[in-house]
């Protein structure tokens, strides 16, 4: 459902919506392992097939790739097999274009399940060696890959991710409706993403409370997401923190409430370890809402001259751009007139246009 996606989820949806319409007299397949929604099939082009078990552990990650996908993909004979998460049948002979959106786990392989990092660490190098052709989301990602794969650099092409078109600034009205709701009428920060280790909440909350204890307003911190694996570190600090009454957990949001949290901000703060691009800037560029990102991986490419960079590894790197961005007059109006140019670079026409391209390129190629 498009209301319970994630990056990866929203860079399907959004290209393959895109694609379809845009491509009638082709004829798209769309695989899924479960139930899917009526809202991703986007057009009478457009044929779903379920192929079971549902996909929920390594193993079944295998045994569907390798034995339900590859063995439709041998009765169906398709011209292309695209991923959109990286993933490949590998005794399959159909071409591929595999989008790797990234490759953290090669970075930090601790923040993951054992047997989830054991996987990824495993296929992926095969992934990208079986793909007749890789799309990737920033030229950081795009370097990485290579370095890490050893794939030519001519079988890798760039898209950049976009943000979803709804994100738009709101009106000072409705920010005050906005904060009354969610923070009782006090300014706050927010992060949106899934909280989980390479998101780097804990640091995040250990800035948040060095901040307070040097700041005097009444500001809060909103976390948007959901809990996923590895989060005792983030539990354990919140319960030190002498603030956390001012910490704020709204799980998942859909797009149109996100739209209103990021609008009311005062600032986001975005400070993963590690991150393949990071639509959340975008979006809260969209809000005209300044943003305080990691200095690290792809985030200075993403965010450019808009946006105040902080080390990941440092709460008091974070704590010091949340206090220039109360403090320091005219940072915060100078930072939303940068991001409403830089946020005209991403848009997901443009990234369906360029995974288009490369699916030409092998459809062309294989001809």
């Amino acid at each position: 459902m498009p209301g319970r996606l994630d990056g990866i989820g929203w860079f399907t949806y959004e290209t393959l919506k895109r694609i379809t319409l845009a491509h009638p007299e082709t004829h798209f397949l769309f695989l899924f392992d479960r139930k899917y929604s009526k809202e991703v099939v986007f057009g009478k082009n457009v044929t779903p097939v379920v192929l079971k078990p549902p996909t929920r552990h390594p193993f079944l990650w295998y045994y569907w790739f390798e034995c339900r996908v590859n063995g439709y993909l041998k009765k169906s004979k398709p011209d292309l097999f695209l991923s959109t998460d990286g993933y490949l049948p590998l005794k399959s002979k159909v071409p591929s274009v595999a989008v790797i959106h990234d490759i953290n786990f090669e970075h930090r392989p601790g923040d993951l399940p054992w047997l989830v990092r054991k996987y990824y660490r495993h296929f992926f190098p095969r992934f990208a060696q079986k793909a007749t052709r890789i799309v990737t989301v920033s030229e950081f990602s795009r370097r990485d890959i290579i370095n890490h794969y050893e794939v030519s650099e001519e079988k890798i092409d760039l898209a950049y991710n976009g943000a979803n078109e709804r994100f738009q600034p709101i009106s000072g009205e409705r920010a005050v409706e906005v904060r009354n709701e969610y923070t009782g009428g006090s300014p706050y920060f927010v992060f949106v993403g899934s909280l989980h280790p390479r998101k780097n909440i804990t640091n995040l909350l250990k800035a948040f409370q060095l901040f307070k204890d040097e700041n005097k307003g009444d500001y809060k911190l909103v976390l948007v997401g959901e809990k996923f694996f590895l989060t005792k570190s983030m539990e354990e600090q919140l319960e030190k923190m002498n603030n956390k009454k001012d910490v704020i957990f709204t799980g998942r949001l859909s797009p149109e409430a996100l739209n209103d949290v990021l609008g009311a901000a005062w600032a986001m703060t975005f400070v993963p370890y590690f991150e393949g691009f990071g639509i959340p800037i975008i979006e809260a560029m969209k809000c005209d809402i300044p943003v305080i990102a990691s200095k690290v991986t792809s985030l200075p490419e993403i965010a450019g001259d808009a946006a105040i960079f902080a080390s990941p590894e440092s709460p008091g790197s974070i704590r010091d751009s949340m206090i220039r961005i109360v403090r320091e007059e005219g940072l915060r109006e100078d930072l939303i007139r940068k991001g409403r140019k830089r946020r005209e670079l991403f848009s997901w026409d443009h990234t369906a246009q360029k995974l288009w391209d490369s699916i030409q390129h092998v459809l062309e190629s294989d001809a």
